[in-house]
């Protein structure tokens, strides 16, 4: 049996439950949240057992263990730090620092020590993910000339994110999702997709903007729209947006030179990827609208079922980053890779209206599709 730790018992600690629950040779053997009642609520509901702080659930770990690292954004310096200092691998919840000053010194930190950090959000390491980068490769549609991708979460301060409430208790962070934004929130949830494709961006020009100035709580000051163009060493150039202002929106769209590739759903890890094939039907250039489905004809990973807006296994970047400790190589989400992502969408966030193209000064390598994607 594996064993991990977690510190941050909030509303996602309990979606990487049920999560780490399809993986039963794995264990969450401590965990621990500077909020006691709701470290109570967490272990009573989990059946888990609670430290009485950081240091004493540092101190219960054998040497190079895994934590993931569940807290609220602010506190991810303060965390990862603290775990590596102690001997320790850690898995951060996204972004892995909201300084590029601080992922650098984490990430530096993990190499000196000999040890790994990743960073969220594992869907990339997905079903859905890993047949959208397949059918690129064998190019489906043809050489890939142009993508746009989607984030946009509809007019988020407008739902009743009041209501939303995880399985043991906890509240939907309505605080730090509106200071730290949507960009630093979701936008890695492409990212990570196109990075894992073409390797690193070279250049960002982006605007970013706040357009909702009045919303609550405590979101003031903090972008609520950003739209990116990024340029890659070797891949075509995507258009990304993210915003929790325009409607609903989670489509990626990959055009070839045959036609089109498409995901509607960027938070399901089974979401269909259909390619829509070019043809001239009565003078008119159009796509197929039925498109055909791509499957990759292996078992993949397991899945989870819809839990809000949701169908993603957040468990399977803590077992990717477990196997990569036992096989003695580098987690496809850890080190550089990580810390690429990270200062990408910082460009993107931090873009406002005047800063223009922006040179990347961290790179990486595409990553290693799945064994099953291959």
């Amino acid at each position: 049996m594996t064993s991990l730790a977690i510190i941050g018992c909030g509303f996602v600690a309990d979606l990487y439950m049920r999560s780490l629950a399809t993986f039963p040779h794995v264990q969450v053997s401590v965990v621990y949240d500077r909020d006691p009642a709701r470290l109570k609520a967490f272990c009573d509901f989990w059946a888990v057992k609670a430290a009485g702080s950081m240091d004493d659930l540092l101190a219960q770990l054998p040497n190079e263990s895994l934590i993931l690292n569940l807290t609220n954004p602010s506190s991810h310096l303060e965390v990862n730090l603290r775990c590596l200092e102690a001997g320790h691998h850690v898995y951060s919840e996204k972004p892995l620092a909201v300084t590029m000053e601080d992922a650098q010194k984490v990430h530096d930190i993990a190499a000196e020590r000999g040890l790994q950090v990743a960073s969220a959000p594992c869907s990339v390491l997905g079903e859905t993910a890993q047949t959208l980068g397949k059918a690129i490769r064998d190019q489906v549609a043809g050489q890939a000339r142009l993508i746009y991708a989607e984030l946009d979460d509809g007019f988020v301060p407008q739902a009743p994110f009041a209501d939303w409430v995880s399985d043991s208790g906890a509240s939907w962070p309505a605080e730090d999702e509106f200071r730290v934004g949507c960009t630093l929130e979701h936008a890695g949830y492409y990212l990570s997709w196109l990075i894992s494709w073409f390797g690193p961006v070279q250049t960002v020009v982006a605007a970013s903007a706040e357009v909702l100035p009045d919303k609550a709580p405590s979101g003031q000051g903090t972008p609520d729209l950003s739209v990116a163009t990024l340029f890659f060493a070797d891949g075509p150039p995507v258009r990304l947006t993210c915003s929790i202002v325009a409607p609903h929106n989670h489509e990626i769209m990959v055009v070839g030179d045959a036609g089109v590739l498409k995901v509607k759903k960027a938070w399901d890890n089974s979401a269909p990827v259909k390619f829509y094939k070019r043809m001239v039907l009565r003078r008119k250039l159009l796509e197929n609208p039925l498109g055909r489905r791509i499957h990759i004809k292996k078992e993949t990973h397991p899945k989870v079922k819809r839990w809000g807006a949701a169908a993603m296994n957040f468990a399977l970047g803590p077992m990717e980053m477990l196997a990569a400790i036992k096989a003695g190589r580098q987690s496809r989400l850890a080190g550089d890779f990580a810390l690429h992502l990270n200062e990408v969408t910082l460009a993107i966030q931090n873009a406002g209206q005047t800063t223009g193209a922006q040179t990347m000064t961290t790179t990486c390598q595409p990553m290693e599709p799945m064994p099953w994607a291959r």
